[in-house]
């Protein structure tokens, strides 16, 4: 752990300005907003299903959206798009304020989750793959620190401010604390660490970003990769969605799980930081073939076991797929295709795992409502997560050996 004390006192400004990016996203992120969903479910006199629709294709147009809105990183100073990403934040958190009905709603939603849980990681994410290169695994591990911290501790300030002035004034206060705190924070940030000319990169041809659209989605590595790219963001979703599904099935009890919860956002913690030290060590891609194994364990178990104890072991194997996506991912894109349009290939996967995200309560719920089976469904989960890690393991093998020959540092 030295190297990660070193690298903070080194580039205090820089890291801590990637793991707020992450963090503030949290208000973004399902964990978060399923604090509010019976909140919101009461105020508005609608059914779940309808929460849960509303919710998913919101989700499903940022996804959407991220394509062309995360690759502005790769063409504008990062003040300003730091900027627009607070405001656009705020915005949404008012909206969440004022709403009435369905139409404000999905509007609310589609904004929290655009701004929230994918530009803004995005944009600390980004910025730092950019700015590091001998350290860029524990410097993204740093960011992405971000989101298990956020799983400890924004929930329970949710549920706190929800109890003391309503769901609604919560989103308010969000929308004050962003514009007064967070956008005067993350611009000092920005000066301290010099991180306005290190964002920008040489000026390109307007083509640029379509050009590394095309490079990715040409690329049959990136499609041998992209079942295992999806299957994390898919498969907790879908648990954490339907976790009263998940709960029923398995025996176990609901103060019970929300226990692994707080054991799960830690262990994610410390998992990120250790596969960190691992990328700078061996390079991303040859962790690729390992790092959905817990998963894919985690799902067998729970058809082959029970016990209160195997939802305990559920959550660290989870915990520890999901700790290990950023850094490793994270590293590849700037491996294999280089930095200057790493906002383009990063917006790409981004609308991916959004994508992901938006699907997955959908498909779980149908098979919850035709009555499948949860041992079915859960271990049709860990077949296609096993299936997915032996594609992943040989998808950049070849052409990250290539790019390494003609550059070590992967630049085009």
């Amino acid at each position: 752990m030295t190297g990660y004390l070193r690298l903070l006192q080194r580039h205090s400004a820089a890291l801590g300005f990637g793991f707020l990016a992450v963090f503030w996203g949290n208000f973004g992120q399902t964990f978060f907003i399923g604090a509010f969903s019976a909140s919101i479910q009461d105020s508005l006199a609608v059914t779940a299903g309808t929460y849960g629709a509303v919710y998913s294709l919101a989700t499903l147009a940022s996804a959407l959206t991220v394509v062309w809105a995360g690759s502005l990183i790769d063409r504008v100073p990062l003040s300003g798009y730091t900027t627009a990403l607070c405001l656009g934040l705020a915005g949404a958190s008012l909206l969440m304020w004022q709403v009435e009905g369905l139409v404000l709603l999905a509007f609310g939603f589609y904004g929290l989750r655009l701004f929230g849980q994918a530009l803004l990681p995005h944009t600390g994410m980004t910025t730092l793959a950019r700015r590091f290169d001998q350290d860029r695994g524990k410097s993204l591990s740093i960011a992405s620190s971000g989101v298990p911290v956020g799983e400890i501790v924004m929930p329970l300030i949710g549920v706190a401010l929800i109890a003391l002035v309503g769901w609604q004034t919560t989103f308010l206060l969000i929308a004050l604390l962003m514009l007064l705190a967070v956008l005067p924070l993350m611009h000092y940030l920005i000066r301290r660490a010099g991180l306005v000319d290190v964002s920008t990169v040489p000026e390109q041809p307007r083509s640029a970003p379509m050009q590394a659209r095309l490079q990715l989605l040409g690329d049959r590595c990136y499609w041998l990769a992209l079942p295992g790219l999806m299957a994390p963001a898919f498969i907790v979703t879908g648990i954490f969605i339907h976790q009263d599904f998940v709960i029923a099935s398995q025996g176990w009890t609901p103060a019970w799980f929300a226990i692994c919860f707080v054991v799960y956002g830690t262990v994610h913690w410390l998992a990120s930081l250790a596969v960190g030290l691992l990328v700078d060590r061996y390079g991303a891609v040859h962790l690729l073939a390992f790092y959905l194994l817990p998963m894919a364990t985690g799902l067998f178990l729970m058809v082959a076991l029970s016990g209160l104890w195997v939802a305990m072991l559920l959550m660290v194997l989870l915990a520890l797929t999901i700790g290990a996506i950023p850094p490793i991912t994270g590293a590849l894109w700037a491996e294999v295709y280089g930095v200057a349009s790493l906002g383009t290939i990063r917006s790409m996967n981004m609308a991916v795992m959004v994508f992901a995200t938006s699907l997955s309560p959908i498909v779980y719920g149908i098979g919850i409502d035709r009555g499948v089976h949860a041992d079915l469904m859960f271990g049709g989960s860990g077949v296609y997560v096993l299936l997915a890690a032996v594609l992943m393991s040989v998808s950049y093998r070849d052409s990250i050996r290539k790019t390494q020959n003609d550059d070590p540092k992967g630049n085009p």
